[in-house]
């Protein structure tokens, strides 16, 4: 039980964290689980502006079994002699008093992630307990919290828990000294128990989320060795993370395709005036001009696909949802690509079309990051970062080095200049063309004219949910098709064999190939990043091959092309492979019953049949029927076998994971032949029959 002894003394500390406890969202955004990780961060961001500023290299978090949480650094410590003003000591003013710290102009940090001072006593409020230690002056300096309060628990032999009785401080606090450091070892220890009060039941820490923000905060910060444990499992698990390079290799990281370019790395500065309100001696806040620097890195490359993956930070923290500096990012890029492109508009057969923002990020992996003193965020949950200056500094630094390596005369910078400009013509070429195909694809009525292909069979009924499109290899299995189709809801659209293989092509080749555009046409929802599911023509897309090799390759191209440019309908579950018969066994029945016809889809089943059938003393029509086509089979038995719904088998084709598919994608059907021949030969025990499965 804590003490019911309450002292002005306890209103002077309580009255600013109170707050915090009331409207724990304006400091942490929210109550749940990203609540309770925004708070390990505000305190792990605090060793890690420690790193930042040369001091200590090695930090520690271990998720107790408890549900405590523990973060330790080998820094400097927090101070621990008295603050002038207050009376207290540095530790408990970091604790206990809101916009107090080092990182408000003083000159122990030129660019931290903690700017408000309100990080640590935010998460001191919202805990049940807060232990710290500090290793100081070859001494261990130790304090304990209870919701923001200073004091001392009871812990019964030892043990820490924060349902211990609790002590409040009255007259004076007491930083204790509990142990010796030895020599030069300095740093400091947090442990605490997020209050179950303010938290919502069951908001945990993610462990997930905590490996890849360790991860990242690894690779800007080079040097700096992060050290994850997790005792909350049957056993205990520790992960490091150390990166001697920087955000280059956070780029390679990051990026979820093969590149085009190498990865570059921009670097640059630049200074800027702010006027700003500065604490004097005498207690007065008085506006002063100050000037400040702001460093610029930025690492990119491109590469084929055309997905972008962008990370900004400034001083390390993230800003997920932008800023000045992205706005400056993008600002540079664009007016610099769009003169590029002016400048080589012949060459790149350019008429009046104007690059656009989605063309220049199509397949551009990005890191940016800025650091600068007291940037300006808005809210404390730094998500966006509101300096106006930046926004220039960063669209110069994009110009100058930009400009420089486009007027490299290395053989090496020409040519990746030349495949950038090629690609976002190309990508801007294919909206160009995606958004006339969008605008052509309206599913006809008795009101308008239709612009489908003519090859397309289709269906009578309107009910997208309910219809099917087929799409048939060849003209012949085509024919069979219409006779064995239910034309209510079944759309048949047959394709000319092997169709063009998207990895390796360009978006305008692929637009210009009839096969692939004819496909796109049909259902009618357009295609990569202007893909809109919703307007998906049909609520099943079927692809009927044969069963064979060629089958089988026809149908890895389908799947490249939709998973590529169509890939929502992947996700959705709405695209299936037809799974027709391999074999055709005619059982002869004795006197006038009719005989019974088995169909096989492989050949274990097929030699199960037969051995079922010796068994039982059956006969059967010898040799037994072949399919190496769906152009062998009649109408009847292609319905029974493939298309009836009653009877047919389908195979949905999920993606479970969109990056190992986009890997395994590139490596079968990408331009780098020599992993795949790799591959092929290490896979020399292949089993042709698994085709057939």
């Amino acid at each position: 039980m804590a003490s019911s002894d309450y002292s002005a003394r306890h209103l002077s500390v309580l009255e600013g964290l109170e707050a915090v406890r009331k409207r724990p969202g304006m400091y942490i955004g929210s109550t749940d689980a990203r609540g309770l990780m925004h708070c390990l961060w505000e305190i792990i961001d605090n060793s890690v502006d420690e790193a930042l500023s040369g001091h200590g290299s090695q930090i520690s978090v271990i998720l107790h079994a408890d549900d405590s949480v523990e973060v330790h650094d080998r820094a400097r410590g927090i101070p621990v002699d008295i603050e002038p003003k207050t009376g207290l000591s540095g530790v408990e003013v970091v604790f206990t008093k809101l916009h107090a710290g080092g990182k408000f102009g003083s000159g122990s940090y030129a660019a931290s992630g903690g700017l408000h001072g309100v990080g640590a006593s935010v998460v001191n409020a919202l805990s049940e307990r807060l232990d710290v230690e500090v290793d100081r002056n070859g001494k261990t300096y130790a304090m304990s919290f209870h919701r923001g309060e200073p004091g001392n628990f009871d812990d019964n032999a030892g043990e820490k828990t924060p349902d211990a009785p609790f002590s409040p401080f009255v007259s004076g606090s007491e930083l204790r000294i509990v142990g010796k450091a030895a020599r030069g070892v300095t740093g400091t220890r947090i442990r605490y128990w997020a209050d179950r009060q303010i938290f919502t039941k069951g908001a945990s820490f993610q462990t997930d989320e905590l490996l890849a923000r360790a991860r990242q905060t690894a690779f800007l910060v080079p040097g700096l060795s992060i050290d994850i444990t997790d005792q909350r499992g049957a056993e205990p698990t520790t992960e490091t993370f150390s990166f001697a390079g920087g955000i280059s290799e956070f780029v390679d990281f990051l990026s979820p395709d093969a590149p085009l370019t190498d990865t570059w790395r921009m670097q640059g500065s630049g200074s800027f005036t702010e006027t700003v309100p500065v604490l004097q001696p005498t207690g007065a806040m008085v506006p002063t001009e100050l000037t400040r620097q702001c460093d610029v890195d930025i690492a990119l490359r491109w590469g084929t696909g055309y997905d972008t993956v962008f990370k900004s930070f400034v001083n390390i923290i993230s800003t997920p949802k932008g800023g000045t500096h992205q706005a400056g990012f993008e600002q540079g890029l664009m007016k610099f690509l769009r003169s590029q492109v002016e400048l080589n508009a012949r060459r790149l057969k350019v008429g009046n079309d104007k690059l656009e923002k989605d063309d220049i990020l199509a397949g551009l992996t990005a890191v940016l990051t800025v650091r600068l003193p007291e940037p300006q965020f808005e809210g404390q949950t730094k998500e966006i970062l509101g300096t106006p200056a930046v926004r220039a500094i960063v669209a110069s630094v994009i110009a100058s080095t930009m400009t420089e390596r486009f007027a490299s005369t290395k053989r090496d910078d020409k040519a990746q200049s030349a495949v950038v400009l090629d690609k976002i013509v190309s990508e801007m070429k294919s909206r160009i063309s995606a958004r006339t195909h969008k605008e052509t694809q309206r599913r006809k009525n008795a009101l308008e004219s239709s612009s489908l292909p003519a090859k397309l069979v289709d269906c009578r009924s309107s009910d997208v949910q309910n219809s099917e499109l087929m799409i048939v290899e060849g003209d012949s299995a085509l024919g069979t098709a219409k006779l064995a189709r239910d034309s209510e809801y079944q759309a048949l659209l047959p394709i000319r064999g092997k169709i063009l293989n998207v990895q390796k092509a360009s978006v305008s080749d692929m637009l210009s190939n009839t096969e692939c555009a004819s496909i796109i046409q049909v259902i009618g929802a357009g295609s990569g990043r202007s893909f809109d599911i919703s307007q998906a023509r049909y609520g099943k897309v079927i692809m009927m091959s044969d069963a064979d090799v060629d089958g089988a390759h026809i149908r890895t191209l389908l799947l490249t092309l939709f998973f590529r440019y169509m890939r929502p309908m992947i996700e959705a579950g709405r695209v299936f492979a037809a799974v027709p018969p391999l074999h055709r066994v005619i059982v002869m029945n004795p006197g006038s019953k009719p005989n019974e016809t088995i169909y096989t889809y492989s050949e274990a089943e097929l030699n199960g049949v037969l051995a079922g059938l010796k068994k039982q003393n059956k006969r059967y029509q010898d040799p037994i029927q072949r399919y190496k086509g769906l152009g062998e089979m009649d109408a009847d038995q292609l319905a029974t076998t493939t298309m009836d719904r009653r009877h047919r088998t389908l195979r949905r084709v999920r993606v479970s994971d969109a990056e190992d598919a986009a890997r395994v994608f590139e490596l079968l059907m990408g331009n780098d032949v020599a992993p795949r021949k790799e591959f092929i030969i290490a896979g020399d025990g292949l089993n042709r029959s698994r085709i057939d499965m």
